[in-house]
């Protein structure tokens, strides 16, 4: 027989650690230096606390599920370590140069969050501040398209010694997607710790310099991508992405939970609601609330939040985006200043939490 990490992997999936109730490698508590030499293998266990009341039970079934789904003549040989004792002052930030980390966030996908985020990133750049935007949606990247820009092969550029990936520049704002290193036409097959370390990657060896705001694009929902986020990056705080229907607002209550999550702590500087209503051109003094009305405005009432904008649902949206060209370039048009308004207010929430 063989061993292969991912044989490893599968049966300590089977693992749970009783402080959450998950596996123990969604919960990346299983950390990437497992080394398979013949029928040994050798890996380190990352506990969340210090002391950890389960470290022996959590061993003892990590052993025991090897030699169930694999093989009882597996010789396991497990270390572990204790997160809590790292301390993490030591730890220098990820992005040293950068002011404000700004999560765009949805938490279902279709309600326009990728759009959202692209003209709020270069809204932000017409006003004058050094914007970076990254497409965090591993499986699903979209940021190229709404750019232009679906053929730049990003290239390698030497800083301080160091071989950076190079950001491709559009509209004024510093873009990286996943999308630029993978083709349009094939599935991105990735188990959750690669998308996580090729998101790291895009995040930490990469160029971005001196930014005053850097925009996450982030995956519709909660997933290891958010959390690899969260663990990152000090996010200064998440604007939520909905349209008004009742469906979309639920799952938009489960993203402004996750960041409101005590052990998680971001702030919410706001919702959008996209989609809001439909005004045709022939009649542009009519309102087609075609997916509710007022959704958002009534959840950010209920939560005590900040309604930032309320985005209407207009054709030239949709056909900018898949120009490449944001609709924010037209800042004279109505969805223009929707887009210039929506940046001028996350400025200012930004502005009230960090004075």
């Amino acid at each position: 027989m063989t061993l292969y990490p991912n044989l490893i992997t599968d049966a300590l999936r089977t693992v749970r650690y009783p402080g959450n109730g998950q596996n123990i490698v969604d919960s990346q508590m299983v950390a990437d230096d497992m080394r398979i030499d013949g029928m040994s293998v050798t890996f380190t266990i990352v506990f969340p606390k210090n002391p950890d009341p389960f470290v022996k039970s959590v061993v003892k079934s990590a052993e025991t599920a090897i030699h169930t789904f694999v093989s009882p003549d597996v010789v396991v040989n497990i270390k572990t370590e204790n997160l809590a004792a790292q301390p993490s002052e030591a730890e220098p930030p990820a992005l040293p140069g950068v002011k404000h980390v700004i999560a765009v966030s949805s938490g279902k996908g279709g309600v326009g969050k990728s759009t959202v985020a692209a003209n709020l990133a270069v809204a932000l750049a017409r006003m004058g501040h050094r914007v970076g935007l990254l497409d965090t949606d591993i499986f699903g990247p979209s940021i190229p398209k709404m750019f232009h820009v679906e053929d730049a092969r990003p290239c390698a550029i030497s800083v301080d010694g160091r071989d950076l990936i190079e950001p491709i520049e559009q509209y004024g704002v510093k873009l990286l997607s996943i999308g630029f290193f993978v083709s349009p036409e094939q599935a991105t097959l990735w188990r959750g710790a690669m998308a996580c370390n090729a998101l790291k990657q895009l995040i930490t060896e990469a160029a971005w310099g001196e930014l005053d705001y850097f925009i996450l694009d982030t995956p519709p929902g909660t997933s290891d991508i958010h959390l690899s986020l969260l663990q990152l990056l000090d996010i200064t705080g998440a604007v939520i992405v909905s349209t008004p229907q009742q469906v979309a607002l639920a799952d938009a209550r489960k993203g402004i939970n996750m960041y409101q999550n005590e052990k998680v702590n971001v702030p919410i500087l706001g919702l959008v609601e996209n989609m809001a209503w439909f005004t045709p051109a022939e009649l542009p003094n009519n309102r087609y609330y075609i997916f509710g009305r007022e959704g958002c405005r009534q959840l950010a009432d209920e939560l005590n939040l900040p309604l930032l904008s309320q985005i209407p649902l207009i054709q030239s949206i949709q056909e900018q985006g898949d120009d490449g060209q944001p609709a924010v370039l037209n800042p004279a048009s109505p969805e223009g200043m929707a887009f210039m308004s929506l940046a001028a207010k996350v400025v200012t929430q930004v502005d009230r939490m960090t004075m």
